[in-house]
């Protein structure tokens, strides 16, 4: 029997994790009656990623952010200027369905986007605890510099921004994905947890990184990195992809990766 977008959709969500009562989660356009082609993941569904799904005859996109540039769906979009109504018109055209999956997937257990940043940075082997809203790992020790240069690495992205002493030694170490990085949620797990760094996809830049550079001045030698959203959440809608292999091997999954975001100049 033809596989359903559906049942596909059962599995990311129900049959995965209990949802919470207000979600951003849905489907964003498409017939969920219609027959799986081919399914992709993206962190996000730019008009770029948009354009690469039918030439790999994917019906079927899972996209971690929103479509239009907001956490909530903007309610007076076809009010909005071209650049909206261009990539709506693009998605229609296509007659893909787009399906956003980003409160139930940080619900897994384990968190499935956390998860994706440490099997991409290989660091299985050095989790000790699996919270919420982070993961903390013991390293082998390494100075900051040289955990930067792992990560990049690993990650293949061309920089991070880091604060600290950059010869500090660094073994307790926190992994806090997307915007986690801000300081009501990265600030007390140093204390908490007796971090030496915390690795982050991003957060105001006020909050954490001025904790950090006031904490070296007072000899508490402390590091931040941060590695943008996207390079911190991409790896778990690529571990995501190969999940959905495992469970639909009938089916062509692909995961599309974004571009850098910024140009450094």
């Amino acid at each position: 029997m033809a596989l359903q977008i559906k049942e596909v959709l059962a599995w990311l969500t129900t049959e995965q994790a209990q949802g919470p009562e207000q979600t951003v989660d849905g489907l964003k356009a498409g017939d969920e009656s219609a027959v799986v082609n081919g399914i992709a993941t993206a962190f996000m569904a730019t008009h770029s990623v948009i354009a690469q799904t039918a030439p790999l005859g994917v019906n079927l996109l899972i996209t971690h952010e929103g479509l239009y540039y907001s956490h909530h769906d903007p309610p007076d979009m076809d009010a909005r200027d071209s650049v909206y109504r261009e990539k709506r018109k693009l998605i229609e055209s296509s007659g893909l369905a787009v399906f956003r999956l980003h409160d139930y997937i940080h619900r897994y257990e384990p968190d499935c986007i956390t998860e994706g940043l440490i099997q991409e940075l290989g660091w299985e082997p050095y989790i000790v605890d699996r919270q919420p809203v982070a993961a903390i790992a013991e390293i082998p020790p390494m100075r900051l510099e040289e955990v930067a240069s792992a990560v990049k690495e690993r990650l293949g992205i061309p920089l991070v921004r880091a604060v600290g002493d950059l010869a500090m030694p660094c073994r307790r170490v926190g992994l806090l994905v997307g915007y986690r990085g801000g300081g009501g949620q990265a600030i007390p797990l140093f204390e908490q947890e007796r971090l030496d760094l915390i690795i982050a996809g991003e957060g105001p830049e006020w909050e954490t990184p001025e904790y950090v550079r006031d904490a070296c001045s007072q000899g508490w030698p402390k590091g931040l990195l941060l590695l943008g959203h996207a390079p911190s959440e991409e790896p778990g809608m690529k571990l995501l992809a190969k999940r959905l292999k495992e469970r639909f091997p009938d089916v062509p999954v692909h995961c599309i990766p974004g571009e850098p975001l910024f140009k450094w100049i």
